[in-house]
C-alpha cells in the first residue's frame, strides 16, 4: 500500500514538472519568434539553452528527446542560422552536454531519427546528418577552419555531409568538407579529414579506411 501511495505521488510531481515544463517551452516561443517545437518533443527541452539571434530559424521535429539535464542541451543559433532536427532524434545529454552552434546565415539539417550523445556541432556554411546518424560522445563535427589561419590565408568554410546510418564514434573529429557515407563506421579518436565512403570503416588520425561494414539500418 505504502509504495503505491509513492508512485502515486512520484508520479503527480512529474506531471507537475511536465506541465510546468510545457508552460516553459510556450514562453520561449514567444520569446524567440522563429522558435518552433513540436508538441510531441520532450517537455525536458524546457531546460535547454536557446539562444538565437535575429532571424534564425530552430524548427524541433515530432518526437524528439532529450534528458532534463539543465544547460546540458545548447542551441546557439546566429542571425539567420536555420536549423531543422528530424522526427525521433535523440538528444543525448547525460554522458556530456550537447552543443549545436550554428553561424550567421549557416545551414543544419538532422535526421529523422539522429543520435546526438554528448557531441559538439559546429555550423558555419551547411551540415547535413542523415537518418539515423549517430555521433558519439565527445565528438566535434565542423565546417569551418573556426578561424583565419594568418592575414594571407583566411578561414575555409566547405559543406559536412554524415550520411543515413553512420556511426561517428567517441571522441571523433570531423572536419570542413567531409562526406561520411551512408553505413560508414569511424572509429574512437580518429580525426576524419577525408571523404570516407559508403559501407566503410575508417580509423586513425589522420582516418584512413580500414574494412567493410554491412547493413546498419537495422541496429538497435
Amino acid at each position: 500500500m505504502l509504495a503505491r501511495l509513492r508512485h502515486a505521488a512520484l508520479r503527480q510531481r512529474l506531471l507537475r514538472t511536465a506541465r510546468r515544463d510545457r508552460r516553459t517551452l510556450r514562453r520561449l516561443a514567444r520569446q524567440h519568434p522563429g522558435l518552433e517545437i513540436d508538441p510531441t518533443a520532450s517537455s525536458s527541452l524546457a531546460v535547454a539553452r536557446f539562444q538565437l539571434g535575429e532571424g534564425a530559424r530552430l524548427k524541433i521535429g515530432p518526437g524528439v528527446v532529450s534528458e532534463r539535464t539543465p544547460d546540458a542541451l545548447r542551441f546557439l543559433l546566429e542571425p539567420g542560422a536555420d536549423v531543422e532536427i528530424g522526427p525521433g532524434t535523440w538528444l543525448r545529454t547525460d554522458l556530456g552536454p550537447v552543443v549545436i552552434a550554428v553561424f550567421e546565415g549557416a545551414t543544419l539539417r538532422m535526421g529523422p531519427e539522429c543520435f546526438l550523445n554528448g557531441a559538439h556541432l559546429s555550423c558555419k556554411t551547411r551540415m547535413t546528418l542523415g537518418r539515423r546518424a549517430w555521433v558519439g560522445p565527445g565528438a566535434r563535427v565542423f565546417d569551418a577552419d573556426q578561424h583565419d589561419f594568418d592575414s594571407e590565408h583566411p578561414e575555409r568554410r566547405e559543406p559536412v555531409t554524415i550520411g543515413d546510418h553512420a556511426w561517428v564514434a567517441s571522441d571523433v573529429t570531423v572536419l570542413r568538407g567531409v562526406t561520411i557515407g551512408a553505413h560508414a563506421v569511424i572509429g574512437c579518436r580518429s580525426v576524419v579529414t577525408h571523404d570516407v565512403p559508403d559501407h566503410r570503416v575508417a580509423v586513425g588520425a589522420p582516418a584512413q579506411l580500414r574494412g567493410q561494414v554491412g547493413d546498419r539500418s537495422q541496429t538497435p
